[in-house]
């Protein structure tokens, strides 16, 4: 039953798949906000953009499934929430998980849920709840015949305070390793430092696919050649968040990179169809 959704989640025409992530809001951190203030206004614009999918919490959901139609993009449900995103670690780390999960997916009709697997320096307990969340999580995904997409993210400390993406490619494939291990549908992984060495995270996947994160904002050359590069190296999409909704010209960034992940387009194409 899952193959069903995934049918509705990846590009018949390419087998791939463009999510927009618009779930920041969950995670209560200052600038998260930027760019989606109002999320009845940037889900209908998005909407209108037409990615594969849009991810979205249970609270913001609603934005997107009572607009009428067949057409409009499905939908990934975040399912977990986290306190680990500030300048400096909290005393008490947690990563909570809503209930009935998978009940509640389907009541909303998502195509997907999505779930985080933390690593983190000096949090290991993030890590146990990460991976005690995925072990509940598995048995309702396959009873449900909900597609489980796990989000493995290997943080490293920032200068000036807080954590940000550890590009390293050996961590990286460590931890998408035992998200494949624990059960996950879909991958959802941070790009790694040298784009180039990308095809082992994707063999890592042993065939489940591998979506990329986007991260924070970069010029729009910068995205569409990182982009250009992840999908020769065999990434199965993208999951771009704030180069998108903190763009200035969202329906054209959409475009530009819908362009790439279905069609090959070039980034000189890409580029063209932003303006």
């Amino acid at each position: 039953m899952k193959s069903y959704r995934l049918n509705r989640l990846f590009n018949a025409r390419s087998g791939r798949c463009f999510d927009v992530a618009v779930d920041h809001g969950f995670f209560n951190q200052p600038g998260f906000l930027q760019g989606i203030e109002d999320m009845r206004k940037v889900v209908k614009t998005l909407v209108e953009a037409g990615p594969d999918a849009i991810q979205l919490t249970l609270g913001q959901a609603r934005h997107l499934q009572e607009l009428p139609g067949r057409q409009k993009p499905s939908l990934v449900l975040r399912t977990d929430v986290a306190n680990i995103y500030g300048r400096e670690l909290p005393q008490s780390r947690f990563s909570l998980m809503i209930e009935e999960t998978m009940l509640q997916a389907v009541r909303v009709d998502a195509a997907c849920v999505c779930v985080n697997l933390f690593q983190i320096p000096g949090a290991p307990e993030v890590h146990e709840q990460c991976v005690d969340n995925i072990l509940r999580l598995k048995p309702q995904a396959d009873y449900y015949g909900m597609p489980m997409m796990v989000e493995p993210l290997v943080f490293a400390a920032k200068d000036g305070g807080g954590y940000g993406v550890n590009g390293d490619i050996t961590a990286i494939m460590h931890l998408v390793r035992q998200a494949v291990e624990l059960g996950a549908d879909i991958i959802k992984a941070d790009p790694t430092d040298d784009i180039s060495q990308y095809h082992k995270v994707v063999e890592t996947a042993a065939g489940i696919p591998v979506l990329v994160r986007g991260g924070g904002r970069v010029s729009d050359r910068e995205i569409l050649e990182r982009t250009q590069g992840l999908l020769k190296q065999g990434a199965a999409g993208i999951v771009y968040g704030r180069n998108v909704i903190q763009h200035p010209k969202p329906k054209g960034i959409t475009r530009a990179l819908m362009a790439m992940v279905h069609e090959g387009a070039s980034v000189k194409k890409a580029l063209g169809l932003i303006r």
